[in-house]
């Protein structure tokens, strides 16, 4: 894909921001020595974690040159690293792995997940919030767009732009083995937006972007059209003008197991 936006990004900062904020309400440490935001983005999670904890070693890690520009720029005490959380694994270990909404693009979780369980030190918190939105209009409309002839040929099966997440129970059976504790639950975020065309302006940003990077100039034009016909219908204004944007997330907080070898 194309390097993320963070400006573009940045339009929705308190929306997205929320969800890490309450994520983050919940995890269960004290004084951790070393944090590390997974695909820390633009530094607004970051930043959350260097207020609640500020005595500790803070590494956000992102594959974006752009996003980690703004990330250095918002939190120069912090390190931040350009690599991929695929292949994550801490060094030393980490007594708080925080992953505000980055797992959702990243295949294989029932292997990834204990990887990152392994990457704690016993007593550390694995942190995650993923979006749980694939049956929304917003992301059911891409791929309905995506199917029309003149898109298909170039973007190919739309149901394998993004995997999806599991369920809660499965995540949990995937934790257990290695977890004191787990917290885990889903919330459904209804943004006030000012209108469908703010709905097209946020998936830009992330859902739509694996789509667009497919077709060029001309062709992204076409198919935002077609999209935003789609997203008018599906999310008309209310009584002020204003559009309701639903968002379920799912949140996990897994605290390590103190007799768990690494």
């Amino acid at each position: 894909m194309t390097d993320w936006n963070a400006d573009l990004y940045l339009r929705f900062a308190d929306e997205r921001t929320r969800p890490a904020a309450e994520l983050l309400a919940r995890v269960p440490l004290e004084v951790p020595a070393r944090a590390v935001d997974l695909g820390c983005g633009p530094g607004n999670s970051t930043e959350l974690i260097a207020q609640r904890y500020p005595a500790a070693k803070l590494e956000g890690i992102d594959t974006s040159q752009d996003m980690l520009a703004k990330a250095r720029a918002r939190l120069p005490q912090a390190q931040f690293t350009r690599g991929d959380v695929a292949a994550f694994q801490a060094e030393p270990p980490a007594d708080l792995v925080f992953a505000n909404a980055v797992l959702q693009w990243l295949p294989n979780h029932a292997r990834l997940l204990p990887k990152l369980m392994a990457s704690l030190a016993p007593g550390g918190v694995l942190a995650v919030q993923m979006p749980d939105n694939l049956d929304e209009p917003s992301h059911r409309l891409m791929r309905e767009t995506a199917v029309e002839p003149r898109f298909a040929a170039k973007i190919g099966d739309a149901d394998k732009i993004r995997a999806r997440i599991l369920t809660a129970e499965a995540y949990y059976d995937l934790l257990a083995p290695h977890a004191a504790s787990i917290d885990i639950w889903r919330t459904t975020y209804c943004h006030v937006l000012p209108g469908p065309a703010a709905i097209i302006d946020w998936v830009r940003a992330t859902g739509l972007r694996p789509f667009l990077d497919l077709l060029n100039s001309a062709e992204q034009t076409d198919f935002l059209a077609a999209y935003a016909t789609r997203i008018a219908k599906a999310y008309p204004v209310r009584a002020d003008g204003k559009a309701l944007f639903a968002f379920p997330r799912l949140f996990i907080v897994a605290v390590r197991s103190s007799d768990q070898a690494r």
